[in-house]
């Protein structure tokens, strides 16, 4: 059993550690795997996000080339302009024609606007606010045509940018470096309206230095970086060059809105596009836990691995033990009928023994001479007694009888008489038979008529151990008031033999009976391990004891 243990512990350890390095390599592969896949999308999204920013910056510079000598205050300057600018539908939100004016072009530019259909005509500033053109001595930035026009749209000619911070550094830097250049991100059209970029590109004349205007581009945010899909691997946020630490990120409704980059983790890659004379850095972040991903596999792996372990150390124990449970069947078989062949031979024994001492109870009741009623009494009487013992040897497996269930009524006449006394010690079975005849005897033979004071007999039983352990001494002593010699039945020369020789010889020990002035008294005397013999104990608990296996 024990090395059916090792054998099996061995299988575990060993289905354990290889389910352990498989979910351990799983792990890795997933979570590389998982890396590579999500890298690779990221590389494809900026490779494309630049792609869609060099095209607007291309469309930017094209345009500003189609001006080379324009008419600053010339109305619909962007006619030539509409098919180009609205081949990007999907981000693109309005063109427009910025024309550097001096003082002396500003009327001339109010009646422009008037003329080319637009409902305020008038100078303002970028927030609406009438410009007084006296007050001009310096070029001003205003807005004379755009596409595409609408109701909306179509309230914003007239606007001077000099004082809008996000505008007016934008054109001041494109005038500057006379390259297109990108703004901030801010609200286009409105103040409330979409986040979005805005390009401008300078229309410098031939043989001039300083450009006579500005040809922009506004895009939506949204829809120009952070453009992303459901079943993306990442999110996509643009650092946002205003606020140090923010993010703009994009709802699924193309809301752009910011946040700290604090206040979350940190990206899992970022790449840097460049538009407009500016980089911009993209944060992309997974939407999905690589790490957790990978654990979670290696977790199934890790638990399929222990279920077949499981099973094939079940499956193996249980054929192990099966086969183990069958050999122990066997020897318990083979042990059952060599223990039955003892106790048959052990039974064959008692029974002869019994038979031997039947054989002589009867030989000896029923000798020659004998009366014929006294005799049938006797003998029924010690059968009874045999039959009792039997009984309760039989009831105690042979390991012996209490010496006080000897005196029980069903056995031995006139128990109600007897006063018994001494430690309940158990006998062995032979000298339970040889005990339980003798009381028989020595019962049946009291008066059982009035003594000479008309009193019945009154009989004692007791008995003591003495001496110490190994050399125990058994003393029994026998007495029956009330009575004498005259009246006391004499005994039978089955009893005199019984209680002179043979008890005494079963116990080996010695015997003597008298009479004193008021009692009949018999005394045996005995050593106690001839008294509970211990081999018979063993003999019969071995025996009696259940077949047990032999441990291999």
């Amino acid at each position: 059993m024990v090395r059916l243990g090792f054998i099996i512990g061995f299988i575990a350890l060993l289905g354990v550690l290889l389910s352990g390095l498989a979910a351990y390599r799983v792990h890795d592969q997933e979570l590389a795997l998982d890396r590579i896949a999500l890298a690779r999308a990221i590389d494809v999204h900026a490779s494309l996000v630049q792609d869609r920013l060099t095209e607007r910056e291309l469309l930017a510079r094209v345009a500003s080339g189609l001006f080379r000598t324009p008419s600053v205050i010339k109305p619909n300057v962007l006619e030539p302009l509409r098919s180009a600018i609205y081949a990007f539908k999907t981000d693109f939100v309005v063109a427009g024609w910025i024309a550097r004016l001096k003082p002396n072009e500003l009327a001339a530019a109010q009646a422009a606007i008037a003329g080319a259909g637009f409902p305020n005509p008038q100078i303002r500033s970028y927030d609406d606010k009438p410009i007084n053109p006296a007050e001009i001595t310096q070029p001003i930035d205003v807005l004379m045509d755009l596409e595409p026009r609408s109701n909306e749209t179509k309230t914003l000619p007239g606007r001077s940018y000099d004082q809008d911070p996000v505008r007016s550094a934008m054109l001041t830097r494109a005038r500057v470096e006379k390259r297109s250049v990108a703004s901030d991100p801010v609200p286009l059209i409105r103040g409330n309206g979409a986040v979005g970029i805005i390009v401008a590109a300078p229309v410098i004349p031939e043989g001039a230095t300083e450009p006579a205007g500005f040809v922009t581009f506004s895009y939506e945010l949204a829809s120009l970086m952070l453009t992303n899909d459901d079943m993306s691997l990442f999110a996509v946020a643009l650092r946002d060059p205003r606020k140090e630490g923010g993010e703009l990120i994009a709802n699924d409704q193309g809301v752009v809105s910011t946040r700290m980059a604090a206040d979350g983790p940190a990206p899992s890659a970022t790449r840097t596009v460049s538009f407009g004379g500016r980089d911009w850095q993209l944060g992309y972040y997974a939407k999905t836990n690589s790490a957790r991903r990978a654990e979670q596999t290696a977790i199934i792996v890790a638990a399929i691995g222990f279920a077949i372990t499981a099973m094939v150390c079940g499956l193996f124990g249980y054929v192990a033990y099966n086969n183990l449970r069958l050999s122990r069947e066997i020897q318990v078989r083979i042990g059952f009928e060599r223990r039955l062949t003892a106790v048959i031979d052990e039974l064959n024994h008692r029974v002869k023994n019994i038979l031997a001492v039947i054989q002589s109870i009867v030989t000896r009741t029923l000798r020659h001479g004998s009366d014929i009623d006294i005799a049938r009494e006797l003998l029924i009487g010690r059968i009874h007694a045999m039959s009792n013992v039997v009984s309760l040897l039989s009831e105690s497996q042979w390991q012996g009888v209490k010496l006080k269930g000897l005196f029980e009524a069903r056995a031995i006449p006139h128990a109600d008489r007897i006063a018994v006394t001494g430690p309940d010690i158990a006998v062995s079975a032979r000298a339970a038979q040889s005990l339980s005849l003798l009381f028989f005897e020595l019962a049946s033979h009291s008066d059982e008529g009035l003594s000479l004071v008309g009193k019945h007999p009154h009989i004692t039983a007791a008995w003591t151990v003495t001496g110490e352990e190994g050399d125990e001494v058994f003393h029994f002593r026998w007495e029956e008031f009330n009575t004498s010699e005259a009246t006391r039945r004499p005994d039978s020369d089955f009893g005199l033999i019984l209680l002179d020789r043979v008890a005494p010889e079963a116990l080996g020990g010695t015997a003597k009976r008298f009479f004193t002035d008021v009692s009949y008294v018999y005394e045996l005397t005995a050593p106690m391990e001839t008294v509970v013999d211990m081999t018979e104990r063993d003999r019969t608990d071995k025996i009696s004891a259940p077949v047990r296996p032999v441990r291999s």
